[in-house]
């Protein structure tokens, strides 16, 4: 543009005056400049990209290595009784039946557990490529909006459980927020979610939390935005805990009659929810969100802290 500036001015500047003379000395030193800015400008986009292809194999790889040390929980082996004595013996008195002890398994993300305290939990959307952990850290939200699982400095950061909700005591609403990555990563492909072809085939979600396997189905998709302190509007993200029935129903309401397509899923008083939120682009501070309602557990887990010491005792079992 300034080479254009100059040429236009010196056309139409007089020929051997003094602006045609400055314009000729000043042309050649204003274009190395011009072609100085552009190499420093080509190096630092290089740079960018590369710095953003290094971060996604970080976090690629730690979230890889993560997953080869989770184990596929089993059910302990069932306690044998003796057999039967060949001998007679006086017909059994009726008594009535002890409960059954719920079967622990071990966690399969205890490793990472106790790896770094900050996670929470794991989230897993079955098929897709969001199955990550969770971090949580009251005290600085943001701690892991920049950072790895490790600590470590990465533009991915990590899914961040909202410093309002809970897992233990379990809050009505568990929120999880996510960058939107352009490779995918962490809530890069949550979107897929505003096609209802994607949500027919990806209707479940699933926590793993230290005491148990959480499930959850879809029940609403749609896009929001974080609105101003003053804007009397429904606000998803200032929803936690369903004090009352009223703040249930308000909260239920809403993403319902917001919800881009109706998933047929219903909620009452007293269900949990589990709400995915990254950022969208459709209006300034957008967010596109999935919530999904609790169905049932998994299972219970053994505690962290016993699952190598091989016993266990009434104290160690996990509660919910």
């Amino acid at each position: 543009f300034l080479c254009f500036i100059i040429e236009h001015i010196g056309a139409i500047a007089p020929k051997g005056g003094f602006i045609d003379g400055f314009m000729k000395k000043m042309k050649k030193p204003l274009s190395l400049i011009l072609a100085g800015a552009g190499v420093l400008f080509l190096l630092g986009a290089i740079f960018v990209i590369g710095r953003q292809l290094y971060d996604d194999r970080q976090a690629r790889d730690t979230i890889s290595e993560l997953k080869a040390s989770a184990e596929t929980p089993t059910p302990e082996a069932p306690v044998l009784t003796p057999a039967a004595s060949a001998t007679a013996s006086p017909a059994p008195t009726a008594s009535p039946s002890p409960e059954p002890t719920p079967v622990l398994t071990a966690n399969p993300y205890a490793d990472s557990f106790l790896e770094n305290e900050d996670m929470v939990a794991w989230l897993c959307i079955p098929d897709t490529p969001i199955d990550y952990p969770v971090m949580w850290t009251p005290a600085d939200e943001n701690y892991y909006l920049l950072r790895g699982f490790d600590g470590s400095s990465n533009s991915n950061g990590c899914l961040i459980l909202d410093t309002d909700s809970c897992v233990d005591p379990l809050t009505t609403n568990l929120i999880i927020h996510g960058h939107n990555m352009k490779s995918g990563a962490m809530f890069g492909t949550l979107s897929d979610y505003e096609k209802e072809e994607f949500y027919q085939d990806h209707k479940t979600i699933q926590l793993f939390t230290e005491q148990c396997l959480r499930n959850y189905e879809v029940i609403a998709v749609f896009r929001s935005q974080v609105f101003k302190k003053s804007d009397t509007v429904f606000k998803f993200y200032n929803f936690f805990q369903a004090a009352t029935e009223d703040e249930f129903n308000d909260f239920y309401s809403n993403i319902k009659e917001m919800s881009i397509y109706d998933t047929g899923v219903t909620a009452e008083f007293g269900d949990h929810f589990l709400t995915l939120s990254t950022c969208s682009y459709h209006v300034d501070r957008g967010r596109f969100v999935v919530v999904a309602r609790e169905t049932e557990s998994g299972g219970d887990y053994l505690p962290l802290d016993s699952e190598n010491s091989g016993t266990e005792t009434d104290a160690d079992l996990p509660h919910r």
